[in-house]
C-alpha cells in the first residue's frame, strides 16, 4: 500500500471517531438535513481539507437533488486524496445522476483498474452501460456479480430490466422471479414483474403481494406492492378492487412529491405569454442547423414508443430512448431543475440566447447525445416525452429538427398514467387532478405552438394510427423526409432495445386492443374529467 494510501487509511478511521462527524454522520441517518449540513459546514471551516467531511456534505447535497454542487465536493475530496475510491464511486452516480455519461464512464474504469475485485464498482459500471445503450456488456458484468454474489435481490431486479429492454423476456420474468423469492417483500420486484404488461400475475400471485403488503417495511415497498396489486387485479377483471389499489399506491406516491399543478400552469402561461410569433420571427437564424434529430413528445403513454419503434424500423432511422439533454440545457438557462423550470430565469434567457450562442447549444446537443448512438445512420429519435415543454427551446437551437406530438384521448391517457408507477420523474401522474390539469396545460400550449409555429410540429394521433396504420405512417414518414420502407409497416418485426414502460407492447403486431380499456374505470374517474373540462375544446 503506498504511503498515500495509508495516510487516507489513517484519516477515514480517525473521522470514525471525531465527534463533529459522528454527530452528522447521525443526523443524516436521521434524516436531519439542516443539523447534518450546519454541522459539517461547520468542521470543513475548522478542517478544509477534512474529505471524509467533504464527502458527507456531497451526499447530503445529493439527497436534496443538489447534484452539481455534490460533483463540485466530490471532485475536491478526489483532489486532495486520489484513491478515496468511496468518494470516486459517489462522483460516479452524481456524474450518472446528471446524464454527464463519458465522465461517468471514465471514472467507474478507473475504480475498476484500482480495485478490480471489488463488484460494487462494477456494478455501478453496469449501470452507467444502461443508460448509454451498452446493454449487453451490462448484462455480463450483473451476470458475473450475481454468480459470484446470487442473494441480491436488487440486482437481480437490474438484471431484469436490461434483459426486458432487449427483448430477453422469459429470463427477465426468471430474475423478477429470483428477487421475489429471495425477498417476498420487496415491492420494486413485483412492480417490476406486473410492469412487464404482457405478463399476467394470478391467484396465487395476488395472496402472496397482499401477504407482502401486510409485512412491507417501507413505503417504497408499500406503493410498489400497490401498483402490482392493482395490475393483478385488473388481470382478473376485477375493476373495482384494481382502482382501490392503483389509488392507495398513488396516494402513497404522491405523499413524497414536490410536484407543484399551480407552478407548472404557470410556466407553461409563461411560455404562451413570451414563445410568440413575433418572438420567434425575429430570432429567424441561428442555431445548429443539423436535421439529425427527430422529437417525439407528449405526454406519457401516449402511444410515443410505437411511433418510436416504427422509426427506429426505419433503415435511415436510430431509435435512441428517452435522452435527458434538452431538460438538462433548459435548466442550465435558468431553471430550478429540469421539471422544475423558472419562467422568470429560463423564458428570458432563452429569448436573449445570440445566433452563435443557440448555434453552441445545438451543438452541445448533437454532442452530448452522440453517446447514445450506436450506428451511422442519418437521423435518430429522442423521445422524452417532457421535451413538448421545451418546444421553443428545440426550435431556436435545432431549427431544422423534427418534432412529433404524439397524441392520444386525454381519458385514456391520463387512467393509463395514473396506474403506472414511473422509476423517476412525471410526478403529476399520481393524482387525477394533477393529470387532467397537467394534459389541459399541455393541449394549451401545443395550440399555442401550432399557431406561433406554423407547421412546425407534425401531430400523430394514436387512435388514427391503430385504424389506419399504413395510411399513418406513409404519412409521418413524408414528414420526416424519410422515403416508405415496408419495415415500417411491421415495427414488432424490429429487433431493438426498447427502454419504456411500452417495450413489450411494441413487440406485439399494431392493435387497438387497449384504445377502451380505460371505461372499466370510468365510475372513479370523476377528478380526472372534472380537471379536463377546461380544455374541452382540444380534446377530438
Amino acid at each position: 500500500m503506498s504511503d498515500q494510501r495509508l495516510e487516507l487509511t489513517a484519516r477515514l478511521e480517525a473521522a470514525t471517531r471525531d465527534p463533529a462527524l459522528v454527530e452528522a454522520a447521525l443526523a443524516l441517518q436521521q434524516g436531519k438535513l439542516d443539523v447534518a449540513e450546519r454541522g459539517l459546514r461547520g468542521q470543513l471551516r475548522a478542517h478544509p481539507t477534512d474529505v471524509a467531511a467533504i464527502r458527507m456534505l456531497a451526499e447530503l447535497a445529493a439527497r436534496l437533488g443538489r447534484y452539481r454542487d455534490a460533483e463540485k465536493l466530490l471532485s475536491r475530496a478526489l483532489e486532495i486524496a486520489p484513491d478515496f475510491h468511496a468518494a470516486r464511486a459517489n462522483y460516479v452516480t452524481v456524474l450518472h445522476r446528471q446524464s454527464k455519461f463519458v465522465a461517468a464512464h471514465a471514472e467507474a474504469d478507473r475504480l475498476i483498474a484500482a480495485e478490480p475485485h471489488d463488484f460494487g464498482h462494477l456494478a455501478l459500471k453496469a449501470a452507467v452501460l444502461v443508460r448509454t445503450g451498452g446493454y449487453d456488456e451490462a448484462i455480463a458484468l450483473y451476470q458475473r456479480i450475481l454468480a459470484k454474489f446470487p442473494e441480491q435481490p436488487r440486482l437481480w431486479i437490474s438484471l431484469g430490466h436490461v434483459l426486458k429492454t432487449v427483448g430477453r423476456r422469459e429470463e427477465s420474468v426468471a430474475a423478477y422471479r429470483t428477487a421475489i423469492a429471495q425477498a417476498p417483500s420487496l415491492g420494486d420486484a413485483w412492480w417490476s414483474l406486473a410492469n412487464l404488461k404482457t405478463v399476467s400475475l394470478d391467484a396465487a400471485d395476488r395472496a402472496a403481494m397482499a401477504t407482502a403488503l401486510a409485512g412491507a417495511e417501507t413505503e417504497a415497498d408499500r406503493y410498489h406492492l400497490y401498483f402490482a396489486l392493482g395490475k393483478a387485479h385488473e388481470d382478473a377483471g376485477q375493476w373495482e378492487t384494481a382502482f382501490a389499489q392503483f389509488a392507495e399506491g398513488n396516494r402513497l406516491r404522491r405523499s413524497e412529491l414536490p410536484y407543484n399543478a399551480d407552478r407548472n400552469h404557470e410556466y407553461m402561461q409563461a411560455s404562451c405569454a413570451l414563445l410568440t410569433q413575433k418572438a420567434f420571427a425575429a430570432r429567424a437564424g441561428g442555431g445548429d442547423q443539423a436535421d439529425d434529430p427527430i422529437f417525439i413528445v407528449g405526454l406519457p403513454r401516449s402511444g410515443s414508443t410505437l411511433i418510436e419503434q416504427i422509426l427506429a424500423s426505419h433503415s435511415q432511422v436510430e431509435g435512441t430512448m428517452e435522452l435527458p439533454d434538452i431538460g438538462t440545457i433548459a435548466a442550465d438557462l435558468g431553471g430550478r431543475g429540469e421539471d422544475d423550470l423558472d419562467p422568470a430565469g429560463y423564458l428570458p434567457h432563452l429569448l436573449a440566447l445570440s445566433p452563435d450562442e443557440r448555434a453552441e447549444l445545438g451543438r452541445r446537443y448533437l454532442e452530448g447525445t452522440r453517446v447514445q448512438r450506436r450506428s451511422d445512420v442519418a437521423r435518430f429519435v429522442d423521445k422524452m416525452p417532457n421535451n413538448f415543454r421545451h418546444i421553443g427551446l428545440i426550435h431556436l437551437i435545432l431549427p431544422n429538427a423534427t418534432i412529433i406530438d404524439a397524441r392520444r384521448g386525454p381519458m385514456a391517457t391520463g387512467f393509463s398514467c395514473f396506474k403506472q408507477h414511473f422509476s423517476r420523474g412525471q410526478g403529476f401522474t399520481y393524482d387525477l387532478t394533477d393529470i387532467g390539469r397537467y394534459w389541459s396545460d399541455y393541449a394549451r400550449l401545443m395550440a399555442h405552438f401550432d399557431a406561433a409555429l406554423p407547421g412546425r410540429i407534425y401531430r400523430v394521433a394514436h387512435e388514427a394510427l391503430v385504424a389506419q396504420p399504413e395510411r399513418e405512417i406513409r404519412a409521418l414518414l413524408a414528414h420526416c423526409g424519410l422515403a416508405f420502407e415496408p419495415a415500417c409497416l411491421a415495427p414488432h418485426e424490429t429487433r431493438r432495445a426498447v427502454r419504456t414502460a411500452s417495450s413489450e407492447q411494441v413487440r406485439r403486431p399494431i392493435n387497438a386492443d387497449a384504445l377502451d380499456h380505460w371505461q372499466h374505470f370510468e365510475p372513479w374517474l370523476g377528478p380526472l374529467k372534472d380537471a379536463l373540462a377546461d380544455a374541452a375544446e382540444f380534446v377530438a
